[in-house]
């Protein structure tokens, strides 16, 4: 069941990897990378419970906390630079 588990949670990441490139906008990049980031942790967890290594689970929380902060600090730098081109010059076009 575990195994199962894991094969749907790479599968999902390879469908976030793929809406991260294909865009069509730059909200829609951070939030397929924001989900990678979270099905990582997923991952790293699974993987955790399957080798029974509890150690993992404290790298699956500080990746979660840098995959929070991370989005965060993208976010505010397209706000910015949004704020700074003015309306109709951001990263939408």
């Amino acid at each position: 069941m575990y195994y199962l588990v894991t094969i749907a949670t790479l599968v999902t990441m390879a469908l976030a990897l793929t809406r991260a490139l294909l865009g069509p906008s730059i909200y829609d990049r951070v939030l397929a990378m924001n989900m990678f980031g979270t099905k990582t942790v997923l991952l790293v967890s699974v993987i955790a419970f399957l080798f029974g290594r509890p150690d993992f689970l404290d790298l699956a929380l500080a990746y979660a906390l840098i995959n929070f902060i991370g989005v965060l600090a993208i976010l505010e730098f397209v706000r910015r630079r949004t704020l700074r081109n003015g309306p109709g010059n951001g990263p939408e076009g």
